[in-house]
């Protein structure tokens, strides 16, 4: 069955933490829409330097939770630096869990989900520099390749990309979860 995934994400993102994720789920038949408050394109981070521009399908205003299956967030230090303090993606990130859809985040993206309110309680990792945030959000957090905790994706780093693909496959073919 083919499936819409949204990637939600700004200037600044980790290049392999959107590239390698929208590869995998593309192999799989579905589609993978970059989601950003800018339309256009958005520039990467790759490792130390910025890296190349990705086209942007849908902004923030235009696109839906509803019309997504599954909601994915790359990390990388600035993009979800950005987008916890934007209203609108908030938003958009909260309603995939009031839809209780699977949602993956990797790196830096769970300080999206800090900031949605969405972590307290929830079996978790990240990469170790914000840990502490999310132990004080509430989360319980692991050092561990990949968690899955209800529909609820999470890995630490670029090397776990392999683990947290497979995951992130598996939670969106099961589809919605309970709470």
């Amino acid at each position: 069955m083919s499936k819409k995934i949204a990637i939600l994400a700004t200037h600044g993102f980790e290049e392999s933490e959107l590239k390698s994720p929208k590869e995998h789920l593309e192999q799989q038949g579905w589609m993978a829409h970059i989601i950003s408050p800018e339309s256009g394109s958005i520039k990467a981070w790759a490792e130390k330097d910025w890296g190349k521009e990705y086209p942007v399908d849908k902004t923030l205003t235009e696109a839906s939770a509803s019309d997504y299956d599954a909601l994915v967030l790359p990390g990388g230090v600035i993009n979800p630096d950005q987008l916890r303090t934007n209203d609108q993606a908030l938003a958009f990130v909260k309603d995939f869990f009031q839809q209780k859809k699977p949602v993956a985040a990797i790196c830096h993206g769970p300080q999206i989900l800090i900031n949605a309110e969405v972590v307290e309680g929830r079996n978790m990792t990240s990469v170790d520099s914000i840990s502490k945030d999310l132990k004080n959000a509430g989360a319980l957090w692991e050092d561990k390749e990949v968690i899955v905790d209800k529909g609820l994706v999470t890995s630490r780093t670029p090397k776990d990309l392999p683990a947290f693909n497979v995951k992130m496959v598996e939670e969106i073919n099961e589809g919605r979860h309970g709470a």
